[in-house]
């Protein structure tokens, strides 16, 4: 069942190409592949705007993590897509956001509850 635009949860500054990379892991996908993985994967609690993912998409692009390049859509002869593929520096980056992912998680999270004392 869909969320409701208000059970959302905004991305925080710099989720999104750490989610857009770690999504290109398993494979080259084009942006609308990507957008639906993220909210499928998410129960529908994240879901990526085209006005987000795309400038993002060319960043990581420009940043040389990513390469993109057009090609026919499956059994659709008449359509395009730009599919885009992680690179090896965009592997390497990944590795690095999902280790400062976990440090910022888990200093987060001893604020939020803190263990007992005593």
């Amino acid at each position: 069942m869909p969320k409701k635009p208000s059970d959302r949860i905004e991305l925080l500054q710099g989720t999104l190409d750490m989610l857009i990379l770690r999504t290109l892991l398993f494979g080259p996908a084009h942006g609308h592949q990507i957008a639906k993985h993220i909210q499928r994967t998410t129960d529908d609690l994240l879901q990526v705007e085209h006005g987000s993912l795309y400038p993002a998409l060319h960043r990581l692009e420009r940043k040389g993590w990513l390469s993109a390049k057009w090609e026919v859509a499956g059994k659709d002869l008449k359509r395009e897509f730009k599919y885009y593929r992680l690179t090896a520096a965009g592997k390497r980056q990944l590795t690095a956001e999902e280790s400062k992912w976990k440090r910022m998680a888990g200093a987060i999270a001893r604020v939020m509850w803190p263990a007992e004392e005593g």
